[in-house]
């Protein structure tokens, strides 16, 4: 009896090294986390095989308002690179789980620290920004993933972040961006021709979050349904908006789709606007999964037809 247990244990650590020799010879996966899922989502497609990716925001939230959750904080413990959106937007909930998840790889200044903002040209910078105003950010508008060419700029930045830190990998890293964008200048321009007719169009926002994305499709924005950033719709407010945009003609009333509410329904019909929820993230909607299924909607939201 007891030889026969020295032979299970004998083989249980054999089959336990031949685990550990298959584990250590395997390709180990830079571990990426960003906070958007666009930039999971970009992670991915740069990093085929050798990334391993994930976001803490899902696509459905609002993500000035995320709660840090044990699964985020163990996301970002073990995360080689972690790519935040920047300018204040993570500001309430973002230092408060690095600080909980203790990786010094991934702190503000570290190597593994990739804050997106820094390859933007920011829109929307006050002055001087105090609460008075609402939640504006003194850095200017963080909703700049909104944008096609931004997020072209952000693609590149995260694309030599990879290979600085996966160095021997940087063969499929340079074959994975030119392939990327090559096709993402190709979607670009369809999508901007798609785009074309609707120039010069007035819109109204429910939250600031376009400004981005109207500039480089050549739109307007005539007012906010927020009286503040942050602030939620009142009908005073929405009644004096009525009022302001009376007779612009305001094609779109565009809203994200963690902002529903009566008032901008009520709005858009009083206007002659359509009201479209927009996708401003990837997972926004179960079919959008990457980025270009993100602009695909938006297009085709913003160029169908009036009913």
């Amino acid at each position: 009896m007891r030889h026969h247990r020295s032979i299970r244990f004998a083989l249980a650590a054999l089959m336990g090294l031949c685990g550990l020799t298959l584990a250590s010879g395997a390709q180990a996966k830079l571990r990426v986390v960003g906070t958007l899922p666009d930039f999971a989502s970009i992670a991915k497609e740069l990093g085929g095989d050798r990334v391993e990716a994930a976001s803490l925001i899902q696509g459905t939230e609002d993500p000035h308002f995320v709660d840090a959750k044990p699964s985020h904080v163990l996301r970002v413990n073990k995360a080689d690179l972690l790519i935040c959106i920047g300018l204040g937007l993570e500001s309430g909930w973002l230092p408060s789980l690095l600080t909980q998840a203790r990786n010094g790889n991934v702190q503000v200044g570290a190597p593994g620290y990739l804050n997106a903002s820094q390859f933007v040209q920011a829109k929307d910078v006050p002055i001087k920004a105090d609460r008075a105003m609402g939640d504006v950010h003194g850095g200017g508008n963080p909703h700049y993933y909104t944008s096609p060419p931004e997020m072209l700029r952000v693609s590149e930045a995260i694309y030599r972040k990879l290979v600085e830190l996966d160095p021997k990998g940087r063969a499929e890293y340079d074959a994975r961006w030119q392939a990327y964008s090559k096709k993402y200048k190709e979607k670009t321009a369809a999508w901007k021709a798609a785009l074309a007719p609707l120039a010069g169009s007035r819109v109204v926002e429910y939250h600031r979050s376009w400004v981005y994305l109207l500039d480089w499709a050549g739109l307007t924005s005539v007012g906010a349904l927020e009286p503040k950033p942050g602030i939620p719709p009142s009908p005073g407010h929405v009644t004096q908006l009525l009022v302001q945009v009376k007779g612009q003609s305001v094609r779109f009333v565009l809203r994200e789709v963690y902002h529903a509410d009566s008032l901008s329904q009520v709005f858009a019909k009083k206007a002659g606007a359509k009201l479209l929820d927009l996708p401003t993230m990837v997972g926004a909607e179960p079919s959008i999964k990457t980025i270009w299924d993100k602009w695909d909607r938006i297009v085709a939201m913003l160029s169908a037809k009036r009913g």
